[in-house]
């Protein structure tokens, strides 16, 4: 049986929000099967329980957040990233402030935390949400076109292509395809950092974002070059960032999908649409699981390793 997977021991974090600039703890706890990923507010007098699922994505302006009543928890989507580049089913997220920490500005230091832990296999099978048909979302015209597709695919791809117009962006590569089957989360998507352009900061920080951004948390660019001293830690990050982002926004339909994803400048907005279409249609879709595991897709079979 390919079984459900949750993390083996506590495990914590302490950073800022990248919107927010609040300081915020994070404890990664253990959950029993069919718990799913529930970020959890324990800043509260009363703690409250937002339980991840694709209709919890209330706004997605330049972050996924999502909520219950009145709670939110901004900026959930890297380290759901590292969630689904792990194979991990079920865990508790405790958090003391409305945003996840943005650490590195990647999802590397989540992949970490969670292998630090230890991540174990439970006596429950591993539920996947198995796309049957295409389903597509799109908006815009001409040169503000963007679109997202789901295809019927016995794995895990997925396909990103941007169009920034930028000199720094245009010299790398800006279209890539990551296979969970024939590559490594933690080695080829896990480290891809967000970024942003500093034309951008005054107005971004004038409507109370970017208010914890910066050179050690991501890629930023003035008109013409990379600011960071470091440089670029894949030749493609910036397209490679773009992957990391939904594979953490897809995630949020709470199950792993079987399917291959395609998009061209698709962002969080885009990507909610893309599943919440996904679950209108019960017709395009079915819950999978795998008895014998030899019969599941490569890249869900193994524990995966520490890096």
């Amino acid at each position: 049986m390919l079984s459900q997977r949750t993390i083996k021991s506590i495990t914590r974090a302490v950073g800022v929000g990248l919107h927010s600039g609040q300081r915020v703890e994070l404890t990664l706890r253990p959950a029993p099967v069919d718990t799913g990923i529930v970020f959890r507010r324990v800043d509260l007098p009363e703690p409250v329980d937002i339980p991840v699922t694709a209709l919890a994505v209330t706004d997605t302006r330049l972050a996924s957040t999502i909520s219950s009543g009145d709670t939110r928890v901004h900026t959930v989507e890297h380290l759901m990233s590292a969630c689904a580049g792990l194979s991990l089913d079920n865990l508790y997220v405790d958090i003391t402030a409305e945003e996840v920490p943005i650490l590195d500005g990647s999802a590397a230091s989540f992949v970490f935390l969670l292998q630090s832990a230890g991540i174990v296999r439970q006596n429950a099978p591993r539920r996947f949400i198995r796309v049957l048909r295409p389903i597509e979302v799109s908006e815009g015209l001409g040169s503000a076109a963007k679109w997202a597709r789901l295809d019927p695919h016995h794995g895990y791809r997925l396909q990103f292509e941007i169009d920034f117009q930028h000199p720094a962006v245009d010299a790398t590569g800006q279209k890539v395809v990551f296979d969970l089957g024939e590559q490594s989360y933690a080695r080829d998507i896990a480290r891809a950092r967000t970024f942003g352009f500093t034309r951008d900061v005054e107005t971004m920080r004038a409507n109370g974002l970017a208010l914890g951004g910066g050179l050690d948390n991501a890629i930023v660019m003035d008109d013409y070059k990379v600011l960071n001293a470091e440089g670029l830690r894949y030749d493609d990050e910036f397209v490679k960032h773009k992957i990391l982002d939904a594979m953490g926004d897809l995630y949020l339909i709470g199950k792993p999908l079987l399917a291959a994803y395609s998009a061209f400048r698709s962002g969080h907005a885009l990507n909610n649409r893309l599943l919440r279409q996904l679950l209108a249609q019960p017709e395009a879709w079915e819950i999978a699981t795998f008895d014998d595991e030899r019969l599941a897709p490569a890249g869900f079979l193994g524990l995966a390793p520490a890096w």
